[in-house]
């Protein structure tokens, strides 16, 4: 197994979608294959964006792409994608953080290795970039992100957490998950278009998977929504969905109009990131729509009851 960096450009010639497939040609198969069942980061190159290193993913297996001839889909697998807290530049105080894209004297290499898209990465080259996207304290970080007063036992801490460890802790990557989403819809609800904070200036609103974990779903943004309490209950129990077209769909037999026009914003559509890169990905959208949305018999009272 070997560890790898591989080059995503959104809108390019390849079909990738980072939190399932990778799709790249013949002259990468040995690297790629190689990578199989190990961790690979994704990186943008400068000429395509300003995000530098800024996921994580496993790679399940290589197959061939259907009906084109040397291409290779590398799929991810399922739960393990993972978005960098904070994005990584390729450079360092002008240093390059892998070891094969410097010179001899230390100095970042021109052409070369730099232009491959898909490149070996050392053990700790990974662990470096990683811990610099998803820092070790990401947990602690959150915790004091409002209260600054919330103590933290880090009495275990004397020793670093393994980099593997934290990518495939659950309460770890719920963090990392909340945080990406709830910035990326700037703290406000996508449904009723509220931004609202508590005491100390925490966001009311919650991150809602769209398409669970345990059913296959990831950690991608593009799978999340910013959701206040009510509303990401209400989400998650197929009392309302997003049309195609980020419409609000509403399980009208279950919810009362009154309850609904409170709820939802005057326009009934989903209020989107700024960025179109997180926008929810319509794969996971429709397969809320037809495995979830109006499906599910519930015991528990409705919270406006």
């Amino acid at each position: 197994m070997a560890k790898l960096v591989l080059l995503h450009k959104a809108g390019s010639i390849y079909d990738d979608e980072p939190d399932r497939v990778y799709d790249f040609p013949k002259a990468y198969l040995k690297a790629v294959r190689e990578g199989v069942g190990d961790w690979a980061i994704y990186y943008e190159p400068a000429k395509a964006g300003q995000r530098g290193y800024f996921a994580v993913a496993r790679i399940g297996e290589v197959v061939p792409k259907p009906d084109v001839p040397d291409r290779y889909l590398a799929r991810i697998v399922p739960g393990s994608f993972l978005p960098f807290d904070r994005e990584v530049p390729r450079l360092l105080d002008g240093r390059v953080l892998e070891a094969a894209l410097a010179g001899a004297d230390g100095s970042p290499k021109k052409g070369g290795a730099v232009q491959l898209a898909v490149r070996r990465v050392t053990e700790a080259d990974f662990a470096r970039i990683v811990g610099l996207g998803l820092p070790q304290d990401l947990e602690a970080e959150e915790a004091r992100r409002y209260d600054p007063a919330v103590e933290i036992d880090d009495g275990a801490g004397v020793f670093e957490r393994p980099v593997i460890e934290r990518l495939t802790s659950r309460p770890y990557r719920d963090v990392a998950f909340r945080r990406k989403v709830r910035a990326a819809y700037d703290y406000r609800c996508a449904i009723s278009g509220l931004r609202l904070r508590n005491g100390g200036g925490r966001p009311e609103v919650q991150a809602a998977h769209i398409r669970p974990v345990e059913r296959l779903g990831s950690d991608s943004v593009r799978n999340g929504l910013a959701l206040s309490g009510t509303l990401h209950w209400m989400f998650d129990r197929g009392l309302l969905s997003v049309a195609d077209d980020m419409s609000i769909l509403v399980s009208r037999n279950k919810v009362p109009h009154e309850v609904s026009d409170r709820l939802i914003a005057a326009e009934g559509r989903l209020r989107l990131p700024a960025d179109a890169r997180d926008w929810p990905h319509p794969e996971n959208l429709r397969w809320h729509r037809e495995n979830v949305f109006g499906q599910m018999a519930f015991d528990e009272p409705a919270p406006w009851g």
